[in-house]
This record gives C-alpha cells, structure tokens and sequence, in this order.
C-alpha cells in the first residue's frame, strides 16, 4: 500500500444530512479524506455547498451536486491546499483561507479568488477556531464547528497511523506529546470529520475525549506499531 495512490477511485465516506465526504484515493496509507456539506440559502433555490481541503477524482462533481452549488472551498490547514484551487475554479468559487493563516496564497493557482474569513466561516453556522498556529512545527490549522459537526483537517484522525491501542479516533503522531487539548476539549459535537480516515459518527464526544486524554500514554505504543509496519518481512 502507497502512501498515496496512483490513480483516483472515489470512496463515498461520512453521509450525513447535509453532508458527505469522500476518499479519492482509498488504497493510499494517507487516507486522505475531503468533505463537503450544504448550506441553506434563503435567496436562491439551491443550498450552498462548501468544501474542505478537497482531493480532486472523477465522481466529485456529481457528489456535490447533490448537495447543490458550490459556494466556496476551504482550506483548513496551510499544507492542505490539495485540489482546493483546482475545484475552486471548476465551479467558479472563492477559496477561503483563515485571516491569521500564512503562505497558502504562494500554493494557489493565481487564477482564482481568495477570501479571508475570521471567526466565522461566512454565513455556514461555523465557528472557526485556531486548532493549532506554530512554528515548529510549522503548522497552521484550522478547526470547524456548527455546534454538531466538528472538522478537524490534521490534528486527529482515524487512519491507522493515528490510531493506538484501542482507539476509533486518534492524536497526529507528530503532535501525541502536546495534543490540541484546549482547542479541542469540551465542544462536545455529535460527529467529527477528519482530514484524513473516516469520520466518527458515534459517541463521538467520547472518542475525541478519549484521544486527546490517552495522547501521551498511548504515544509509545502508537509508534512502536508505526516502526514494525515499515519494516520488510
């Protein structure tokens, strides 16, 4: 298994009411994991649909059309502009970057329109809010939350090398000795969507909860198992 794949294969992911996801490239270790969800809007006949850090792949067009028209792409984390600029244009939308975020213009395809959101994302119902914003690592993410979806691009995951012992959501390797415990704690949301794995549509709380609790514990092991997968049998 590569960490990314060669060629695109649309994976369906995290259906929810006014929302899905999907995975491009679902035989890649990255499981990297894009998401789209609808927007009421109360002056046109068709919902507004955002997407975040999208992976271009044929089908996706379809998929959110489903939902209705694409408003705007959101690039949730300053390396994961992926194909964000690339579906932007297609659909003749703004890509929309945090204020406080810094360089993802320099990786955008000047062609198309960049707007700057702050506390909010527009007029979606989400909060925006600083998962993380360092320079070493150098890392800047943003978190999305409506009060029932929380979108975190990078911090947690489910893809396996997130994953210790037991866990159905985990702490990014890179960040188990300092989780984004005060970003993340106490949102209480009834799913979370990650940037890259399956989303967590159960118990969802408990599992985010739980990851960022067990962060430090769990690390040693975490690694251990990331160190005997990469070695040749």
């Amino acid at each position: 298994m590569s960490m990314k794949g060669d060629e695109p294969d649309l994976h369906e992911i995290d259906r929810y009411d006014g929302g899905v996801g999907w995975i491009a490239y679902p035989n890649e270790t990255m499981e990297r994991a894009s998401h789209a969800f609808a927007v009421d809007n109360e002056e046109t006949e068709t919902d507004d649909v955002w997407v975040v850090d999208p992976v271009d792949a044929p089908g996706v067009d379809d998929l959110l059309d489903e939902l209705g028209e694409v408003a705007g792409v959101v690039v949730g984390l300053d390396r994961h502009v992926r194909d964000g600029d690339v579906l932007a244009a297609r659909h003749d939308a703004p890509v929309y970057v945090p204020e406080w975020m810094t360089g993802v213009e320099d990786d955008l395809d000047p062609g198309v329109d960049v707007e700057r959101f702050g506390s909010r994302l527009a007029d979606t119902g989400f909060e925006a809010f600083r998962v993380r914003d360092s320079s070493v690592p150098p890392w800047q993410e943003v978190g999305l939350f409506d009060g029932e979806t929380l979108i975190v691009p990078e911090s947690v995951g489910t893809a396996s090398y997130f994953r210790g012992d037991r866990e159905r959501l985990g702490v990014h390797p890179m960040l188990r000795l300092t989780p984004p415990t005060a970003a993340l704690s106490g949102l209480d949301p009834e799913r979370v969507l990650v940037g890259h794995g399956v989303g967590v549509h159960e118990r969802a709380a408990v599992a985010l909860e739980d990851a960022l609790s067990d962060s430090r514990r769990k690390a040693p092991g975490l690694y251990a198992k990331t160190l005997r997968s990469a070695l040749p049998f």
